[in-house]
Parts: C-alpha cells; structure tokens; sequence
C-alpha cells in the first residue's frame, strides 16, 4: 500500500536513484529492486518468474546535454492518469537538445503539491513517449527523474528511462504523457515493455 500512495503523490518512482549513477548501475538497481517483494510493483505472479527487465543496450548517444529554458511564470498543469484521477503538477520549463542531429525538446514538471516538500524540491519529472511506444516500448510511454541543474544545461539519459507502475499493474495510478513530449523519433534506450 506505502509504494502505491507514494507513487500516486508523487507520479514518480519511489525508488531514490542518484544522478551521478551510469546507466548500468541505474538499471541493476532499478532489476534489485523490482526483484524485492517489499519494493517491486510487480504482480505477484510476475515476481514469482521476475529474472530482469528488458532493457534496449546502454549507447551513449542516447546521454544528451540540454538547454534547461525555465518557466517565467509556472502554471500548475493538468495531467489525466490511468485511472480517474487527475494529477498536478507545475510546469517547471522547456529543454532543448538534439538526437541524430535532429532538434527536440520536452517539458519538464515539478509534483505538485509534493514539490513544496524540502525532500522533493529539486525533482523534476520528465514523462515522454516516442515512436517506439507501443511497439517495442510501454504504450503509455516512459518517465526520466531529473534534479534541478544550477546551469541552464542538464543531462538528459535516456538509457534511464523507465516505465510507470501501471506498466506491471492495475494497482497504480500514473500520469499520463501530455501530447506535446511524444517524440517524432524512435529513443531506442531504457526500459522496453514488460509483456508482448
């Protein structure tokens, strides 16, 4: 039940990554935790067989530096979940970068009212889906957590990318990707969908 409210608040994983981690380590940590009873949102069913999840292989040309273009008036931000909830968060800014030479750019947010919280107020949430969802990646599309920069640059790895909750269960209600962060590109890094 603590791992469904938290996720509920917070739209987020309630798993603490640190930014500092490669892509590897976040991935082994995020399969350690996902094999724990006491963390994993998995079915118990799936836990039973849970060997790993299936990750695209870690390129670094998915690890890219983006122009952080912050909100000059943050506006609380709607977003409809996979259930009847609707979730809030604050727009926190634009980022801006390139794949393949080819520009893109996101929307970052800020849990509302979660954010207000000294543990929570440098998270950022980063929700995309691209060309790969629903194909080889989670329909729904996949989230990024990120830590506020000092700069107008931060690091962006898609190789982190991960799906939310209701990927593996009914039990969870996560937000859904707002239409202006689907990529016309195919990010062929992070987590792939858990069942065919």
């Amino acid at each position: 039940m603590k791992n469904i409210i938290l996720f509920v608040l917070l739209g987020l994983t309630n798993f603490c990554f640190s930014q500092t981690q490669t892509s590897k380590e976040f991935q082994d940590e995020l399969n350690s935790d996902y094999a724990d009873p006491k963390k994993s949102p998995l079915l118990k069913q799936d836990l039973a067989q849970f060997k790993s999840l299936d990750f695209y292989p870690i390129e670094e040309k998915y690890v890219v530096k983006a122009k952080l273009i912050r909100a000059k008036n943050p506006s609380l931000a709607k977003m409809k979940t996979s259930t009847t909830r609707i979730a809030e968060f604050k727009l926190y800014g634009t980022l801006f970068f390139e794949l393949d030479g080819k520009p893109l750019q996101l929307k970052v947010y800020q849990s509302f009212p979660i954010s207000e919280n000294p543990e929570y107020v440098d998270n950022l949430f980063l929700p995309f889906s691209d060309v790969s969802s629903g194909k080889e990646s989670y329909i729904g599309g996949r989230y990024i957590d990120l830590k506020i920069p000092k700069s107008d640059t931060i690091e962006i790895d898609f190789n982190k990318a991960y799906n939310p909750y209701c990927a593996y269960s009914p039990n969870y209600s996560c937000p859904k990707v707002p239409l202006e962060n689907d990529l016309n590109v195919a990010i062929l890094a992070g987590v792939k969908k858990f069942h065919d």
